[in-house]
C-alpha cells in the first residue's frame, strides 16, 4: 500500500468519525428536547426527519455528477457546513436550532458519504478487500457514536440546563480540525468519469433502479436502517423510561450499544477476509432476533424503581445494548457486496440510492418506534422491531443470489 492511498484511507476515518458523532447525537437530543424545550416523544421524533430527509433529497440531487464536483471538494465543504450549524446550535437554544442543524447536518452528511463510498471503490482491488475497508471504516463510525455519548454527559449539569451546549463549540473545533486535514491532503480522485451533462448523470441512478438486484438490495437496506435507527435512536429515552435511569445514566449506557456497534463492524471486516458475506449475515440477523426474543423481556422485568449509582443497574440492563455486535455487520456488508457487483462507474449513483432508503428507512423506524413508545409503552415498542428483521432474511437470500449472478456477468464482460 503506497503513502497516498494510506493517507486517502486515514482522511476517509477522520472525516466518517466526526459526523458520527454529530450525525447521531439526534437520540441524545431527542431527551434533552422532551425534558429541556417541552415537547412530546411524537415531536421530538421529527428530529429525526430533518437529519434523514435532507440526507435523501440532497443524495437524489448530486450522486450521480459528484465526481464532476469532486470527492475532496465535496467533504471540505460538507465540514465547513457542519461547523457553522455547531456554532448556530450554541446560539440558537431551542428545539428550531436542533431542527436546522440536523437538517445541515444531514445534508453534509449526504456528500461524506457517497464520497467515501466511492473513494472506497477506487482505492481496493478485491471483494474481501472491499468488504474489509467498508465494514472497518463502518466500525469508526460507531466509535464516534460512542464517544457522543460520554461527550455530552461530560458537559451536562444539572445546576446550569444549557450547559450541556457548550459541546458543540468542541464538535464545530473538530470538523474545523479534520477540514485542515483534508485540505493539506494530497487526493487521487481516480479516472471514474460522470456523463457527459446532468441529464446523463440522473438518468444513470435511475437506470439502476431497473435492476432487480438494485430493488432487492434497497429493500434490505431500507428494513436493517429501519432497525438500526429504531433501537439507537430510542435506547437513550428506552433506558430514562423504562429502566429509570437519570440523564447521564440512560447516555453513558446507550454507549454499550455503539461500542458494540463498532466492534462488531470490525469483527466483520476481519471475518469477511474468510467467511462469505452472505453466511455472516444469516448467523447475525438470527443472533439479533434471538437477543429481543429472549434478552429484552428479562431487562423490562428486572428494572428496579430507582436507580442512584450503576451498580444498581440490573446485568440484562447492560446486555440488551449488546444486540450492537449482531446488528454492526449486515449494513456494511450489504452495502460492499451490492457496490462491488456493480461497475465502478455506478458506484456514486449506487451510493446515492443507497443512502436516500437508509434515509427514509431511518426515520420512517425511528418516527414507529417513537409512536410505539407513546400508544404500547417503552417495555414493548422495541419486540416490533422482529417483523422487519424477518423480512430482512428473505431479502439476504434473494441478494445473495443475484450478487452472485451479477460478478459472474461483470467478470464474463472484462
Amino acid at each position: 500500500m503506497n503513502k497516498s492511498t494510506t493517507r486517502i484511507k486515514l482522511s476517509l476515518y477522520i472525516n466518517y468519525f466526526v459526523f458520527a458523532i454529530l450525525l447521531n447525537s439526534v437520540g441524545i437530543v431527542i431527551l434533552k428536547s422532551q425534558n429541556i424545550y417541552g415537547v412530546d416523544e411524537i415531536a421530538a421524533s421529527t428530529l429525526e426527519l430533518f437529519k434523514d430527509m435532507p440526507i435523501a433529497i440532497v443524495s437524489f440531487f448530486v450522486a450521480s455528477f459528484l465526481p464532476r464536483l469532486g470527492y475532496k471538494k465535496s467533504m471540505l465543504l460538507a465540514l465547513g457546513i457542519v461547523a457553522i450549524a455547531c456554532i448556530m446550535m450554541y446560539f440558537g437554544n431551542s428545539f428550531w436550532s436542533a431542527k436546522i442543524l440536523f437538517a445541515a447536518v444531514g445534508a453534509s452528511f449526504a456528500l461524506i458519504k457517497i464520497s467515501v463510498y466511492s473513494v472506497i471503490g477506487l482505492i481496493t482491488q478485491s471483494e474481501k478487500e472491499h468488504n474489509s475497508l467498508m465494514s472497518s471504516i463502518e466500525g469508526f463510525f460507531m466509535f464516534g457514536i460512542a464517544l457522543a455519548y460520554f461527550l455530552f454527559p461530560a458537559f451536562n449539569s444539572e445546576l446550569n440546563p444549557d450547559s450541556w451546549l457548550n459541546v458543540y463549540w468542541l464538535l464545530a473545533g473538530l470538523a474545523l480540525l479534520s477540514f485542515l486535514f483534508l485540505l493539506t491532503s494530497k487526493f487521487e480522485e481516480g479516472e471514474v468519469l460522470p456523463g457527459n451533462n446532468l441529464k446523463e448523470d440522473f438518468s444513470k441512478m435511475f437506470a439502476l433502479l431497473s435492476k432487480i438486484l438494485v430493488l432487492v438490495f434497497v429493500a434490505s437496506a431500507f428494513l436493517f436502517v429501519m432497525v438500526e435507527q429504531g433501537i439507537m435512536t430510542w435506547l437513550p429515552t428506552f433506558n430514562d423510561r423504562v429502566l429509570n435511569l437519570n440523564f447521564d445514566q440512560a447516555i453513558m449506557m446507550s454507549s454499550i450499544l455503539a461500542i458494540t456497534l463498532g466492534i462488531g463492524r470490525l469483527v466483520a471486516g476481519y471475518l469477511s477476509q474468510y467467511f462469505s458475506w452472505f453466511k455472516i449475515l444469516l448467523v447475525c440477523i438470527v443472533l439479533s432476533m434471538m437477543m429481543v426474543v429472549f434478552v429484552l423481556p428479562n431487562a423490562v422485568n428486572a428494572s428496579p424503581l430507582k436507580v442512584e449509582i450503576f451498580s444498581d443497574i440490573p446485568l440484562m440492563g447492560f446486555i440488551f445494548p449488546m444486540i450492537g455486535l449482531f446488528i454492526a455487520p449486515i449494513y456494511p456488508l450489504l452495502n460492499s457486496a451490492v457496490l462491488f457487483a456493480l461497475p465502478k462507474k455506478f458506484h456514486a449513483p449506487m451510493s446515492g440510492l443507497i443512502i436516500i432508503f437508509s434515509a427514509i428507512g431511518g426515520t420512517l423506524g425511528s418516527r414507529l418506534i417513537g409512536i410505539l413508545f407513546k400508544e404500547v409503552g417503552g417495555a414493548n415498542a422495541f419486540y416490533y422491531t422482529l417483523i422487519p428483521m424477518a423480512l430482512l432474511l428473505v431479502t439476504l437470500v434473494a441478494l445473495y443470489r443475484l450478487t452472485s449472478d451479477a460478478k459472474q456477468e461483470r467478470d464474463e464482460i472484462a
